[in-house]
């Protein structure tokens, strides 16, 4: 009986293959512009497709509720159960496709999961009971959540280390460009067509474009090289890196990742228990969970997914929140776009503290407001401002950062299974938070449930401070050897 890498290694023996291993491999060649930069952006922009969808997906019922309500005669629980749904189908395709994009790769998995989300999308469009759409949403998250896991790794997987933060963090960007073209169009549809009982059907009916331009672009992107060697494929690996990088680069990149080959192949037999086989990787693994849950536990989906609901509670008009939802979704973006200027030049670490101390800050300040202001006008101003600096904050910093971390933590052999599992953890989180969020805020008042979040994300902020490892400026092998040792 043979056993696995991680059982029978001890901290001695992790240490010396790090070691050794470290010794031996050569210096990569600096990077170079050419053609081969500009194909890595296309495949980056095409893959990312993928997050574009994720966001339109999970941010258009944010304003398609009342429409919603109107036409299908939702009830405050059924329109739990509607908006939530697509987190159960969500938590489901991350846990498993991680694992059929070990199997089979990692662009026919994306391919596949371009037909789901329009043959979901459509199914949404066309339901006629409540019970009809809740499925169909739950449908449409298997394809969300299997986003959530493939796409960060496969760029992860292409992209060089000096730009892999970067490069992986355009899939967080595309998911706000999403809820942000999400929360656009309902705005506009909300205004040209909003007297129709069946406007919902309009807003939900734009995801299937997205859906076509992933399916056809992925047509003519490379799998990923990674998976290719843990394949014993070289030959294709090498071909595939020789078209996004310089020639030099390509082949001193494959000369570092064979030294991991082994573990690679591993990657289609990888079990949970795996994941716990070792000391070092029971480590990884809190470190992942623990962020998934801290991410959700920011509130950051009571925004996406409630935000004109929690705005006209401040004291905006439906046309009104409807209009200040896409401020929020603006700074959502522009914050992403400042995040991937610095993601590659700040620490980890650092960006993750900054993050959940002005979350916590700002939770608190909302949570004030709330009550301290008086009802009307300024009130909901004053909501507004701290709600758009809290998800100003949020997507400039952990947004981006959790997704990047749970790509780079686990070793090539577990990536797959590691990522499933924390992204189920993640959409799981995401579920309760969305599921309680309504009740809260009727239960407890929405000063309360700010206050709670305030006191949630000071949790987190202590467990980024303790327990949190750096990956900036490391490989994904370099990673995992500093993480055996």
């Amino acid at each position: 009986m043979t056993t696995s890498p991680a059982a029978d290694s001890g901290p001695a023996t992790d240490r010396a293959r790090h070691d050794d291993s470290a010794a031996r491999r050569p210096a990569l060649p600096a990077l170079t512009r050419g053609p081969h930069s500009r194909r890595l952006g296309r495949v980056a922009i095409v893959a990312t497709f993928g997050g574009l969808l994720f966001g339109y997906d999970t941010g258009v019922v944010n304003g398609a509720l009342d429409s919603l309500e109107q036409g299908l005669g939702l009830t405050p629980a059924t329109e739990g159960v509607v908006v939530s749904a697509i987190l159960v189908g969500a938590a489901v395709g991350a846990f498993f496709v991680g694992r059929v994009s070990d199997a089979i790769g990692r662009r026919p998995t994306i391919r596949a999961l371009a037909v789901l989300f329009f043959v979901a999308a459509l199914a949404c469009v066309v339901s006629p009971t409540w019970e009809f759409l809740a499925a169909a949403r739950c449908l449409l998250g298997v394809a969300v959540g299997g986003a959530s896991v493939t796409v960060p790794v496969f760029l992860a997987e292409l992209a060089p280390t000096e730009q892999r933060g970067g490069l992986v963090s355009r899939n967080e960007l595309m998911i706000v460009s999403g809820q942000l073209a999400a929360f656009t169009i309902n705005a506009v549809i909300g205004s040209v067509w909003g007297q129709h009982d069946e406007v919902w059907r309009f807003m939900l009916a734009v995801a299937a474009l997205p859906a076509i331009a992933l399916f056809v672009g992925m047509l003519r992107v490379p799998e990923s090289p990674r998976w290719l060697i843990s394949k014993g494929r070289d030959d294709e690996a090498l071909a595939v890196l020789r078209q996004i990088r310089a020639h030099d680069r390509a082949d001193a990149e494959m000369a570092e990742v064979r030294q991991l080959a082994a573990q690679g192949q591993e990657a289609a037999r990888a079990r949970l228990r795996d994941l716990v086989a070792a000391p070092w990787l029971r480590r990884v693994l809190v470190v992942g969970v623990g962020l998934a849950i801290a991410q959700q536990l920011t509130g950051i989906n009571s925004i996406m997914y409630y935000g004109t609901q929690v705005l006209q509670q401040s004291g905006f008009s439906q046309s009104g929140a409807l209009v200040a939802n896409v401020g929020a979704g603006v700074v959502a973006v522009a914050a992403m776009l400042v995040a991937l200027r610095v993601i590659d030049r700040v620490g980890r670490r650092t960006m993750l503290i900054v993050g959940f101390a002005g979350i916590a800050v700002f939770h608190l300040l909302i949570g004030l407001s709330s009550v301290l202001v008086p009802e009307g006008t300024a009130r909901a101003v004053v909501v507004l401002v701290f709600v758009i600096c809290f998800v100003g904050t949020m997507q400039g910093t952990i947004g981006p950062l959790v997704w990047l971390m749970l790509s780079e933590i686990f070793p090539l052999r577990l990536r797959g299974v590691g990522t499933g599992v924390t992204v189920l953890v993640l959409w799981s989180t995401n579920f309760l938070v969305s599921l309680t969020f309504p009740m809260l805020v009727a239960g407890i008042g929405i000063s309360t449930t700010f206050f709670v979040f305030a006191v949630l994300n000071a949790a987190s902020l202590v467990f980024a401070i303790t327990r949190v490892p750096e990956t900036r400026g490391r490989s994904l092998e370099q990673l995992e050897e500093e993480l055996r040792g």
